[in-house]
């Protein structure tokens, strides 16, 4: 049995994450401040794991949490596309404060394993799809303040790797447009099964006008939380030292498409309205999964039920969403 700590662990990833070792018979400790996590997705779990409400940018009480641990998973990240563009500051500010803190920490502390939670956007509008991991990593503007999340995430995996030599094992995974219930509120398939709930009761019958950015022509794949949680157990358990690792799965599809699915979820057609895609968004995004599938990793869950189960979720809980632009 290891003794796990995991920064960001009431955040939709990392509750998942947390589950999971909880599950394996792990023992596992939460750092969050709850600016961005909810405790309720811990609560199949209560009282199985520690909990410590810190802020990953101070670095005393970063090591008090890393104190005593074999492995730390950093995933304490700002994240959500609208962020980038509203709190830029914020999202650098969490991501490179918040990495020096950890690996100071782990340093210090004598911790034998580190793994990094990085991104598919530290490669921006990729130069082939599916795209593997050794695609260069970019910044196209440092002007457009959408690229700080993928710029502090890129600082991330330098600071990572870079400072590979002082453990037994570090590793880098880039989950791709992981979801499933409880995501959050802030990203697109929330927002779509919410508009679409609300839509419902303004127009009773016929196609529901729904207005979207760009075209939908631009494709994503998504990755259902519990296949993203599979694929980073085979990760963990036979990845190499300073490995990095795509995590998702190759069902590339159109935005549009996914809409047309979730308007599904609710028995109602869609009227997809194309609208202005906002600056510096990418229009394909695809991941070549074939390093960790060489692992054993294979994704099970399905599109289809995986956003029926998304959408139901939602629509039982829409209450919860938060009534200001902070959302969690």
């Amino acid at each position: 049995m290891k003794k796990h700590l995991v920064t960001g662990g009431s955040g939709f990833i990392g509750a998942g994450l947390v589950q999971r070792l909880v599950q394996n018979g792990d023992a596992v400790r939460v750092l969050d401040n709850g600016s961005r996590g909810a405790l309720r997705r811990l609560e199949s779990i209560d009282g199985q794991y520690e909990y410590h409400e810190v802020d990953i940018r101070d670095a005393e009480t970063v090591r008090k949490a890393v104190s005593g641990v074999d492995v730390v998973w950093h995933l304490a990240y700002v994240n959500g596309t609208e962020f980038f563009y509203s709190k830029p500051d914020l999202v650098l500010d969490v991501g490179v404060k918040g990495m020096i803190n950890v690996i100071d920490a782990c340093r210090a502390e004598d911790v034998g394993e580190l793994i990094l939670a990085s991104s598919s956007e530290v490669y921006q509008t990729p130069p082939v799809t599916p795209t593997s991991e050794n695609v260069p990593l970019i910044v196209p503007d440092p002007h457009n303040p959408r690229y700080s999340y993928g710029g502090g995430k890129i600082i991330s995996e330098l600071l990572t790797l870079n400072n590979a030599h002082h453990f037994d094992r570090v590793q880098v995974f880039r989950p791709h447009n992981v979801y499933g219930p409880d995501m959050g509120w802030e990203h697109v398939l929330p927002q779509f099964a919410l508009r679409v709930r609300s839509l419902i009761a303004e127009y009773p019958e016929g196609p529901l006008p729904f207005p979207i950015q760009g075209d939908g022509s631009e494709t994503r794949a998504f990755c259902y939380i519990e296949d993203l949680v599979d694929g980073l157990m085979h990760m963990a358990s036979s990845g190499e030292h300073r490995g990095v690792y795509h995590v998702g799965t190759q069902e590339e599809v159109a935005v549009r498409d996914i809409a047309v699915h979730v308007g599904a979820c609710f028995d109602r057609e869609l009227s997809i309205e194309p609208g202005p895609l906002l600056k510096g968004s990418t229009l394909r995004r695809c991941p070549d999964i074939s390093k960790l599938a060489g692992l054993g990793y294979q994704p099970k869950v399905s599109l289809k039920d995986g956003i029926s189960r998304l959408c139901a979720w939602y629509d039982e809980n829409a209450e919860l969403a938060p009534k200001s632009k902070d959302a969690k």
